[in-house]
């Protein structure tokens, strides 16, 4: 039988709001907290993340939330948009006032008005429901990289993934190993999957660039996605990039066929 997030002594709430967090070789282990109105999400993804090493801290709803991470931030959180109570939106905008706390929103399909809002409140990523457990610890993993390098995986064991060298095309620039991008020397934010997908278009500048192709870049073998969604990422990079630079124009669109990067 399933356990219940709200019952299981493993995962309690009450018990993930402790201080004392479980070390291993000596080193403070990663924590992730999810926030999420349905126990069975929090019982599932948790249980997943425990298996790749994480220490998980489980919260129904955001007013429950908040305090907690406001006075003892994890190292990362997943939010659900739609809950009781207080809402991901909401919830993100208290946390942010207090802390850069790195947040990822789990979305409905197709609700792109809930990712847009929750990107421009500054999340770092979002996930539409419903999601594979596997590309959840994949974007987890790559943010942790991004905010702290040195103990990004959370495994002290485990050999450090491979880093793709920094890319300077034209007027771009990008850092994989700090998650940085600039043009013409103006930082530019993007989510994890904006940058994957812009990291394979500009590796190769000129190089048509298929919807799956990106697709197989950004996302897990085994995760699905359509091409609008690869479409609504490069909507929305060209829009952050036009905020630095209202000309820009080098991502191309080749009807039919895909996209490309332009270094001109």
């Amino acid at each position: 039988m399933e356990q219940d997030a709200a019952t299981d002594p493993a995962t309690r709430p009450s018990d993930a709001e402790s201080d004392a967090v479980p070390t291993k070789g000596g080193s403070r282990a990663v924590e992730i907290a999810l926030v999420d109105d349905d126990r069975n999400i929090l019982t599932t993804v948790s249980i997943a993340l425990q298996a790749e090493g994480f220490v998980t801290r489980l919260y129904s709803d955001g007013e429950t939330a908040l305090k907690a991470l406001i006075e003892n931030p994890p190292d990362l959180a997943v939010f659900d948009i739609k809950m009781p109570r207080m809402d991901g939106m909401e919830l993100l905008r208290q946390v942010r006032a207090h802390s850069p706390l790195p947040v990822i929103f789990l979305t409905s399909k197709d609700d792109e008005a809930d990712e847009e809002a929750g990107l421009e409140l500054g999340a770092d990523d979002y996930i539409a429901k419903p999601f594979s457990l596997r590309l959840l610890t994949a974007r987890i993993r790559a943010i942790l990289r991004r905010a702290e390098p040195e103990r990004a995986l959370g495994h002290e064991t485990s050999a450090p993934e491979p880093v793709n060298p920094s890319i300077t095309s034209g007027r771009l620039f990008m850092d994989p190993a700090r998650h940085h991008v600039a043009w013409d020397g103006k930082p530019v934010s993007l989510t994890v999957t904006e940058f994957l997908i812009l990291e394979a278009l500009a590796a190769r500048p000129g190089v048509i660039k298929s919807r799956n192709q990106l697709m197989d870049a950004a996302y897990p073998d085994d995760v699905f996605v359509d091409d609008r969604t690869v479409d609504s990422h490069i909507k929305r990079m060209r829009r952050k990039f036009r905020s630095v630079d209202p000309e820009f124009g080098a991502i191309d669109t080749l009807y039919g066929a895909g996209y490309s990067f332009t270094d001109g």
